[in-house]
């Protein structure tokens, strides 16, 4: 029997392999479609900057672990035969899930699919122990563990709405301040969105995890912990300082390029410590599940998964350099970035995804939105706003590389910053998210705000209707 569950284990790991090729090959887009999409600089140089993020942030994904172990089902009420059956049924399904997905160039949410994955084999596990016996349904439900279920899954919709609505805010303002010919208003601008910046994503790197890292006690640790207005306000001096005078000393530097280099890495790093656990966690809860079995053969049940957790070192960082080389070399990790930049270009081209009724509906809606602001709003104001969006007032100055990129390196900057600050926010808070669907909600939402939906795309072109 003991060598039975030890193949079981060996199959485990090496689903977790393949979950780890077809996961990142999916989400590699969340972190890479701001920087390749803008054209900010050679591919290699993008790369390298996500793979240091990858392995800073699989160092920080331990506690994110407990979710495969308790989150979702309650191992207490299953047998140590009954958990292993579910830890295979859950990777077999979301390996084959992930790939299918991948072929056809779709960006979907690891989250959502290993979150499925465990409450339905979770839910089948216990319908056989439950319904045979005495056909009582709330019996079966009593092995989910519905509150943090149901958390998880609101969660996700609720970012999903929060990460448009926001990433359009913020890029209608930014853009309204520096139009499409943004490079001469980064001579008195561009110090403060750096500042704005580049301390949402310094804040982020490092409150990501700070109770159980190596900076929990060292003064930046403490400071962010007992102070963070402080940290904040010390954050955008520094970099504003740093920033502004890079912009007079060396004016023809495109200060944005550093923001969107910084902001890859540092949404790699958030990915791989939000999101291990949706590759690595169900096999290491088995094997979890097999030293409490062999300390005490006579366990009756898995209440020992309810213990707290200590990965393995070696485990997290084989796993990132998995996850870094999937990034350098998958061509499905390539189809799912294309897909995503496509659709968030502002040129013109064949479009991948044709119109659906569901399309024509969210479409509609925000029109329906649109025209009541146009309402309330003066139509001296509307037409301000709309001179500032006017890509004929304000002809781009771009550099070679930009004028092919399918957008430009302001709207790269505002998408990481902004999904960054959500992902930071939800996590301070404990909220579980799918980074998947923030970064691609909020690129959606700045696309919408520049006014880069074409009819083919989702119909229409405008943000505001013009006077």
């Amino acid at each position: 029997m003991e060598i039975y569950f030890i193949f079981i284990l060996i199959v485990l790991f090496i689903l977790a392999i393949s979950d780890l090729i077809f996961g990142v090959a999916n989400d590699a887009v969340n972190f890479l479609n701001s920087a390749i999409g803008s054209k900010v600089a050679p591919r290699h140089i993008i790369l390298i900057f996500a793979s240091v993020g990858i392995l800073i942030g699989v160092l920080l994904s331990g506690g994110m672990m407990e979710v495969a172990r308790k989150g979702l089902f309650n191992p207490h009420m299953f047998t140590y035969p009954e958990v292993m059956a579910i830890f295979v049924a859950v990777m077999f399904a979301d390996v084959l899930l992930l790939d299918m997905f991948n072929t056809f160039g779709l960006p979907t949410s690891t989250t959502v699919s290993i979150i499925f994955s465990i409450l339905g084999a979770s839910f089948a596990m216990a319908s056989i122990n439950t319904i045979g016996a005495h056909g009582d349904l709330n019996a079966v439900l009593e092995y989910i563990n519905t509150d943090r279920a149901f958390l998880i899954i609101s969660g996700i919709f609720l970012s999903v709405i929060i990460s448009f609505i926001v990433g359009s805010i913020v890029q209608f303002i930014v853009r309204s301040f520096f139009t499409f010919n943004y490079r001469p208003r980064l001579k008195y601008l561009g110090g403060v969105f750096s500042a704005i910046a580049l301390t949402s994503l310094t804040y982020f790197i490092f409150t990501k995890g700070i109770n159980s890292t190596i900076f929990s006690d060292t003064p930046i640790g403490n400071l962010i912990k007992s102070e963070p207005g402080n940290f904040i306000l010390y954050s955008a001096v520094m970099w504003f300082i740093i920033f502004q005078s890079i912009i007079l000393i060396f004016p023809k530097i495109n200060i944005l390029k550093s923001i969107v280099i910084i902001g890859t890495g540092s949404l790699a790093l958030a990915f791989a410590a939000n999101d291990l656990v949706n590759f690595i966690g169900v096999p290491l809860a088995g094997f979890n599940a097999f030293e409490a079995v062999q300390k005490n053969p006579n366990l009756t049940n898995m209440d020992a998964l309810n213990q707290p957790i200590e990965v393995n070192f070696f485990f997290l960082l084989g796993a990132g350099a998995i996850m870094a080389a999937t990034i350098w070399f998958s061509k499905k990790a390539s189809t799912v970035t294309k897909t995503e930049v496509n659709l968030a270009s502002e040129q013109k081209g064949k479009e991948k995804f044709k119109k659906s009724f569901v399309a024509k509906g969210v479409v509609n809606l925000f029109l329906f939105f649109s025209g009541m602001v146009r309402m309330i709003i003066p139509g001296s104001v509307l037409e301000y706003i709309n001179s500032r969006f006017d890509k004929n007032l304000h002809q781009p100055h771009l550099e070679e590389a930009e004028k092919k990129a399918p957008f430009d390196l302001l709207r790269a900057s505002v998408n990481l910053v902004v999904a960054s600050s959500l992902i930071s926010f939800a996590t301070s808070l404990k909220l579980p998210l799918s980074t998947t669907f923030v970064t691609f909600i909020v690129a959606m939402g700045t696309s919408f705000s520049d006014r880069a939906w074409g009819k083919d795309c989702l119909l229409y072109t405008s943000t505001l209707p013009t006077t």
